[in-house]
């Protein structure tokens, strides 16, 4: 059944309307802008009717703007069992509601088999703060399942690192103190890395 034509109040600015969304029919805007600014919020609720196959013209068509796209990045893979580091391509998902936080979120399944820990790297050399803080994700069970000591951190550090390292390791960049975001990491980041790597317990 139909939402009735009369004027509901839009959820967004209370004026009356008898415009509705055209996927769950239950929720009220009087334009298009204010249903597509309420959508981080009402797509939570927004569940499609079965009267949204019958249109009219009091329907704002929804469900508003598509996903945001992936944004590529530059990071640094340490594979367990290769002898150096190599420049890879990360993509990151940019977040879709400010609870999640304001940094895109990388997709790492290529290179561990379950979700990552991470840490952030602020110091570098002799202690001096990062400009561009470094974002470390590692495996937390890869030693348990049996991983091979990772050959490139092995390498970097010379094998003077007081603690293996097992599994893969990833390194992101962040594009500034503030961690919004990630910029293109590379071959400047590896003496921070290493010295994080050979000071780690």
């Amino acid at each position: 059944m139909n939402p009735s034509p009369i004027n509901h109040p839009c959820l967004v600015c209370g004026r009356a309307t008898s415009r509705w969304c055209g996927r769950c029919q239950t929720a009220w805007y009087c334009s298009d802008e204010h249903s597509r600014g309420d959508w981080p919020r009402h797509r939570e609720q927004c569940r499609p009717s079965q009267a949204a196959l019958g249109y009219g013209s009091n329907i704002i068509a929804t469900p508003p703007p598509a996903e945001p796209e992936c944004i590529s990045v530059s990071g640094i893979l340490f594979v367990a069992d290769e002898d150096r580091p190599r420049i890879i391509t990360v993509k990151c998902r940019p977040p879709y509601r400010p609870s999640h936080g304001p940094c895109p979120a990388p997709l790492l399944q290529p290179y561990f088999d379950a979700p990552p820990e991470s840490v952030v790297l602020t110091q570098g050399l002799n202690g001096e703060p990062l400009r561009f803080p470094l974002h470390i994700f590692y495996s937390p069970i890869a030693l348990a399942k049996g991983s091979p000591i990772n050959r490139s951190i092995y390498h970097i550090t010379s094998g003077a690192a007081p603690k293996p390292w097992y599994g893969n390791v990833v390194a992101l960049k962040f594009n500034g103190a503030r961690r919004q975001g990630y910029t293109e990491a590379g071959a400047n980041d590896l003496p921070a890395l290493s010295a994080y790597f050979l000071s780690y317990q």
